[in-house]
């Protein structure tokens, strides 16, 4: 007999990639109904950026159409992303599901090019993103994000003042450069950085957020400190450009996450290969090749995407639209919203398993 039941029975040995748990024991199928053949059900992603959704959708499909009497197989795809596990020594921000560290061990890797276009894509696949600039000495997502003219609203809450955070392409966005005239330096020593990250967590208006995302300044320092001992992380990404030099800093950082109890998802590895603009057929590794890859071996940490070097996604960072808003199709896009899934993926696979 076709019913919910039998629906659901046939689909209890497809699985969740990820997870490698039954889609039904995840209570990810929900509202069966059977129409004159016709079935119909929910399928509850744990992320809108789930990069195997087409798979998933297709297994059930198939699973279904097995069933006699199955004309047609209608699959309504959703997401509710789980909240990361609180901490009882730490403070979570209310409505904000997942924070999560994108780090470097030096400067000038493209920490805040990853951060940027990472939010951006996670708010493209339906993501509700927020993006916490936590490189307070040198702000400079307003300006990427297309947001350098921006001014946050400062507002009077029941626990004092609580700024409004700017927002644009899909992300919202605080940043000490709001704060700051464009040329001005924030010359502060170790306890008003403390103190101007936590007004950053716990007093503005973020509102529900999948995922807020932190672009954390190059090193191991105060604001990283202050920043895993606040709040429960969901984990950390690491970003180095293929040379030593990068990959040795990258490591220090990469093992004070893991020193201070936070999971570090993955390495990313960007200016892997530039691109001519009037060669695209042709790669060359300006700063060595496979550096990312061997740290990932010898640490045993996911290798999360290679981000190649190409001059759409400077322009996209100077002009303030990000290359994945911009250049959709370009190589460097294509590899941010890779890795944004990657990303979104570990997550959810982390809360569950912790839940």
């Amino acid at each position: 007999m076709l019913d919910a039941s039998s629906v659901l029975d046939v689909l209890r040995p497809v699985q969740d990639p990820e997870l490698r748990k039954s889609l039904v024991e995840l209570n990810m199928i929900r509202n069966v109904t059977i129409d004159n053949g016709t079935v119909s059900f929910t399928l509850v992603l744990t992320t809108p950026a789930c990069p195997l959704r087409e798979f998933i959708v297709e297994d059930c499909q198939k699973a279904v159409k097995q069933l006699p009497g199955v004309e047609k197989v209608l699959v309504d795809v959703t997401a509710e992303t789980p909240q990361q596990k609180s901490l009882p020594d730490r403070t979570g921000i209310d409505g904000v599901k997942n924070i999560l560290a994108i780090s470097s061990g030096k400067g000038g890797v493209g920490k805040s090019t990853v951060a940027v276009n990472v939010a951006v894509a996670l708010a493209q696949a339906g993501a509700k993103v927020g993006l916490l600039d936590a490189d307070i000495y040198g702000p400079n997502a307003p300006a990427m994000l297309g947001l350098k003219d921006a001014k946050v609203m400062v507002q009077q809450g029941a626990k004092g003042e609580v700024l409004e955070p700017a927002f644009n392409h899909g992300v919202k966005l605080v940043s000490m450069g709001f704060l700051i005239d464009p040329d001005q330096p924030v010359i502060w020593r170790g306890p008003m950085l403390n103190g101007i990250i936590r007004q950053f967590l716990y007093q503005v208006n973020w509102g529900e957020l999948d995922y807020l995302i932190v672009d954390m300044p190059p090193g191991t320092g105060d604001a990283q400190l202050t920043m895993v001992q606040a709040v429960p992380m969901a984990g950390a990404i690491i970003v180095t450009t293929p040379q030593t030099v990068a990959l040795l800093d990258s490591r220090r950082g990469l093992k004070m996450f893991q020193q201070m109890g936070v999971s570090v998802l993955g390495i990313v590895e960007n200016m892997s290969y530039f691109i001519p603009p009037d060669l695209p057929d042709r790669h060359y590794d300006l700063f060595g090749s496979g550096g990312g890859e061997k740290t990932s071996k010898e640490l045993n940490i996911p290798l999360l995407g290679c981000i190649p070097l190409e001059i759409s996604l400077r322009q996209g960072g100077d002009a303030g639209v990000p290359v994945v808003v911009g250049e959709p199709d370009s190589a460097s896009a294509k590899a941010l919203v890779a890795i944004a899934s990657q990303i979104a993926a570990k997550v959810s696979v982390a809360a569950l398993s912790s839940s």
